[in-house]
């Protein structure tokens, strides 16, 4: 009887494995485990309602549709695609005015880099139901307050278009690429900076504020671009190194009226950014964040529109960097909320009109991780903390005071809130590692839940058959004694007494996180595959990344890539010694600062590691942009060790193990560059190793079966070496 008992769980094991069914890369990347959203959702501030961009495969078309916060019912379809052949191509993004009787409407966008784009804007009439086609291949076209215009930048000029006449008139005329842009950030802001529109309309519409870069002594760097062509094109742009010039950046305030334009002292700055530039609710006071080059001091400063005096309000230092805040709210007598990490840990404060402390709203060893807005009726914060664990996002209210929490959202994992513009109403989309994405709508009263909107079932159902393995969470402890949040995927089939190999997967740059309690992105679905073919994948978050407090983050200051690797290297060696891991089998993985620590740790933990896969990798520090690596590591000239000793070109010596090294060459991020140097450092030190180059593909390398090629090569590759 016993041994018949054994026979039908080996048979019904048998069946559980064998009935797993694969996952492909063709399937990951052909989108066949995509969740359901609610695209371009926007909360109105005119009306208890919102919007959501819905797609109809049927007829192909695209409708923006208006949806009331108290019933989720559709109220009414504001525009619909396949009634308007002006938009057969669709709609990319849309906005409203103030008044939210007139919608930009962007279609035929255009990337130009990770978050900037030209694209051709409509203007749609709620109300009269008309549509035009008003700018051709412009970038950021914003509504004046009262909606009689739009400022918007082409050919790094600033115009405003008039909608009565449909007139056009030109705010600055100087604009010329590689020399002079105006109210659109240069490359380096737009990427470490994030943001594009760098102009801002004044409360009452009468003036426009702007940032000028002047960055004609900026250096080039310059990209072959192959195409299909005879010969191929060169794609120069300004693009300034760790250690070299940037671009003069100066502040303007035009007035509409008389089209001319004002130049701002900001005070005796050398060498500085304008990292941030708004209008307060005082039509006349501008307010702007000024970051010395270091990026440890921040000076708040507040402009008189009228005569352009200007004062520093509020100064915040930091021994390492300072983090620019998208937070800044102000209220209706212009005091402000600010969220800063000065006492250890990010949080919430409000300061007076005059700059002066009231009060620090939010307090504890955990982080605010973003800023929902404020309820002037119920002198109410709402926001997303850490509060319940750093792997863990909830939803908060607060009383301005810092009195009266409470927690509003109910499942453990990550929440995030979209409220009603009267804040009675949010609605929390949810995930964790075993439930995608649901929509809800909640009560901000006391966060329970109304009804659901979205909830994925049909992924959960179609995901049954792949029987995924879950992720485990846990806190991994290294020899030094470091306490590193981690997780591990391991075989559905998993059996203690075998040795399995493990790949390591990290990310690794300063604040990242990647161990955090959310649905699955599609590198989770090839570790899953890759489960399925016998492997465990392993997650460690080491030192320098996010949301365990200041001090875990900026302890890697003057040093990047030193701490982070060590972590990398210790876990694997905890790693390895788990009974049923084979420590000689141990690889790693990453992309761009994850390829700058997947490379290190093959050269530097060269006994530790059997193989690497780096994917756009910074492989010297030196080749990378002015903000990002100089926040963390000063300039080259101050700091030459720290850039030299966590450069892998310096190491190429030292590789043991399998090594593969792939890159695009369109890639304006971390270029082109910094693989072909370390290639040569690596045949010069007579060592093999593999190397893919994908292209005219930039530092996402995608498009057509771009990923698909990609992501079976690096499955081979693990196939054969690990």
């Amino acid at each position: 009887m016993k041994s018949i008992k054994l026979i039908a769980l080996f048979l019904l094991t048998g069946i559980s494995v064998v009935g797993q069914q694969k996952i492909t890369v063709e399937d990951i990347y052909t989108g066949a485990f995509r969740a359901k959203g609610m695209d371009e959702l926007q909360a109105l501030k005119n009306t208890n309602q919102y919007t959501v961009l819905n797609s109809d495969r049927a007829t192909k078309s695209q409708q923006i549709d208006l949806y009331d916060y108290a019933t989720l019912k559709k109220v009414a379809t504001l525009i619909d695609t396949k009634t308007v052949s002006a938009l057969a191509d669709g709609i990319d993004s849309y906005s409203f005015s103030a008044d939210e009787k007139q919608i930009l409407i962007a279609n035929n966008s255009n990337p130009i880099y990770r978050h900037s784009f030209t694209a051709d804007y409509y203007l749609y009439n709620t109300v009269t139901k008309e549509i035009a086609k008003i700018l051709d291949q412009v970038q950021e076209p914003t509504f004046s307050p009262d909606g009689t215009k739009i400022a918007f930048a082409k050919a790094n000029d600033l115009l405003v278009y008039d909608i009565a006449s449909k007139k056009t008139m030109p705010v600055t005329k100087d604009g010329k690429k590689n020399a002079i842009i105006n109210g659109i950030t240069d490359w380096v802001y737009e990427e470490e900076f994030a943001f594009v529109r760098a102009f801002d309309w004044s409360a009452d519409s009468k003036k426009i504020a702007y940032i000028r870069f002047d960055e004609s002594e900026v250096p080039e760097f310059s990209m072959n671009i192959y195409h299909k062509d005879l010969y191929p094109t060169v794609e120069t742009f300004k693009y300034p190194k760790a250690g070299e010039k940037n671009a003069v950046v100066s502040l303007f305030v035009y007035d509409v009226a008389g089209a001319v334009s004002k130049a701002i002292n900001l005070g005796n700055y050398s060498d500085f950014y304008i990292a941030r530039m708004q209008w307060t609710n005082d039509a006349n006071v501008l307010c702007a964040q000024v970051l010395n080059r270091h990026q440890d001091n921040l000076d708040l400063i507040f402009v008189d529109g009228t005569t352009g005096t200007a004062k520093v309000v509020m100064n915040e230092k930091d021994a390492a960097y300072v983090d620019v805040t998208d937070n800044l709210t102000f209220l209706k007598d212009n005091s402000f909320i600010w969220t800063s990490e000065k006492e250890g840990y990010n949080h919430i404060y409000l300061f007076d009109k005059t700059g002066k402390l009231k009060n620090q709203v939010t307090q504890g060893n955990w982080e605010v991780t973003s800023y929902y807005g404020f309820d002037d009726k119920t002198q109410t914060v709402f926001y997303q903390s850490t509060e319940n664990g750093s792997t863990i996002r909830d939803v908060y209210k607060i009383s301005l005071d810092g009195k009266k929490k409470v927690k509003l959202s109910q499942q453990v994992g990550t929440n995030n809130a979209t409220f009603s513009p009267n804040f009675e109403y949010f609605i929390n989309t949810y995930s964790c590692p075993t439930v995608p994405p649901t929509y809800t709508l909640n009560a901000s009263k006391d966060g329970k839940q109304i009804q659901s909107i979205v909830d994925n079932t049909e992924l959960v159902d179609k995901l049954k058959k792949y029987n995924l393995p879950t992720k485990e969470f846990f806190e991994l402890t290294t020899e030094k004694g470091n306490k590193l949040n981690a997780w591990m995927i391991k075989p559905k089939d998993f059996d203690a007494t075998k040795k399995y190999p493990v790949f390591m997967y990290q990310y690794s740059g300063p604040g990242s996180q990647q161990v955090a309690k959310d649905w699955l992105d599609t590198n989770d679905y090839w570790f899953m595959m890759l489960s399925q073919q016998g492997y465990i994948t392993v997650c460690v978050d080491g030192r320098g990344t996010g949301f365990k407090g200041a001090a875990f983050k900026k302890m890697t200051q003057k040093e990047l890539g030193k701490y982070e690797v060590e972590d990398q290297i210790d876990a694997a060696k905890v790693i390895g010694n788990y009974s049923y891991v084979d420590k000689t089998r141990i690889g790693i993985f990453g992309w761009s600062f994850g390829g700058f620590m997947a490379s290190n740790c093959i050269l530097k933990g060269a006994d530790v590691f059997k193989m690497a896969i780096a994917v756009a990798p910074v492989t010297n520090w030196r080749f990378y942009d002015s903000i990002y690596t100089e926040r963390y590591m000063q300039t080259p000239q101050e700091n030459a060790s720290g850039y030299d000793m966590n450069s892998p070109i310096n190491f190429a010596d030292k590789l043991k193990g399998n090594f593969l090294l792939i890159h695009g060459t369109a890639d304006d991020n971390v270029h082109f560059q910094n693989s072909m140097q370390f290639i040569e450092a690596l045949v010069q030190a007579n060592k093999q190793f593999d190397w893919a180059v994908y292209p005219d593909k930039n530092h996402g390398i995608y498009g057509g079966k771009t990923r698909i090629q990609l992501f079976n090569k690096m499955t081979n590759f693990i196939k054969e070496k690990l």
